[in-house]
């Protein structure tokens, strides 16, 4: 399966504005890439790329002041298969992990373990262990939280999803994931990339997609507690503790987004 997939998204900046993107495929699907995949500018500016601690790609610009817009538009080749289920994938107990997954137990910017540990045992104590547990937090976060994209909120929190039960994509991915890393359960936060296909199309307009990652019989597997569901033509970009780390854009300075249209379609 070919997936087109691509942005362009309009900043207005009053003045030299400081800026960090993530907006290229995630190295893990580079070898997937049919065409190159670079950030363009208009006005053209420089464009210097580094990869970031979590091993996602990244680039930083000086957008001038004015209007400055990026784009990007690439085809990437995908299997064409929905996420893999691995109901026997074990839990490991936490000094059998490696150390490179403890980061992800821990709380961060978006996901308050501690105001939602006794929450979480709470709920989650009797669940079996393994893909069993996770997919309990995931039934229960998908049926907790009303979706509704009027009601996207950059600053909320997992527990603040909890007690408000709305939000976006990201709102379910921080709560999955804070309930995960509450049950001695690594979890990481993913956006990317997903688009309608071998489901029937949405018609709210396209944007990126957050989900997320739990450790579990020495890999990490995918988890939407959003769609609860196993999706084709999913697309990474980057990962990270929760949405800081994988912010599209990162702005140090002043700035109107003045337009946003993102792509991810099945082609021929």
């Amino acid at each position: 399966m070919h997936i087109r997939v691509g942005y362009e998204i309009s900043y207005q900046c009053p003045q030299a504005t400081p800026m960090l993107l993530m907006l290229n495929v995630h190295p893990s699907r580079v070898a997937d890439l049919l065409q190159p995949d670079p950030i363009n500018t208009d006005p053209p500016v420089p464009v210097l790329t580094y990869g970031d601690r979590y091993g996602n790609r990244c680039a930083r610009i000086i957008a001038p002041a004015g209007r400055i817009t990026l784009r990007g538009d690439t085809v990437v080749q995908d299997a064409g298969l929905p996420d893999p289920v691995h109901p026997a994938a074990i839990q490991h107990p936490v000094e059998d992990l490696p150390s490179d997954a403890l980061l992800y137990l821990l709380g961060s910017r978006y996901c308050e373990t501690d105001l939602l540990m006794e929450t979480a045992w709470r709920l989650f104590a009797n669940a079996p262990m393994g893909w069993g547990r996770v997919q309990a937090i995931c039934d229960f976060v998908h049926g907790w939280i009303k979706f509704d994209y009027m009601l996207a909120r950059a600053t909320r929190t997992a527990q603040q999803t909890y007690a408000e039960r709305q939000g976006v994509c990201r709102d379910y991915a921080h709560l999955a994931l804070t309930l995960c890393r509450c049950m001695n359960i690594p979890a990481r936060y993913c956006t990317g990339y997903l688009g309608d296909i071998g489901v029937p199309p949405d018609p709210s307009p396209m944007d990126f997609s957050g989900w997320f990652e739990a450790y579990l019989g020495g890999q990490w597997h995918t988890f939407d507690a959003r769609h609860n569901t196993p999706r084709i033509g999913r697309i990474l970009l980057g990962r990270g503790r929760d949405a800081t780390d994988v912010a599209i854009s990162t702005t140090f300075g002043p700035n109107t987004l003045a337009g946003f249209r993102v792509w991810t379609d099945q082609i021929a």
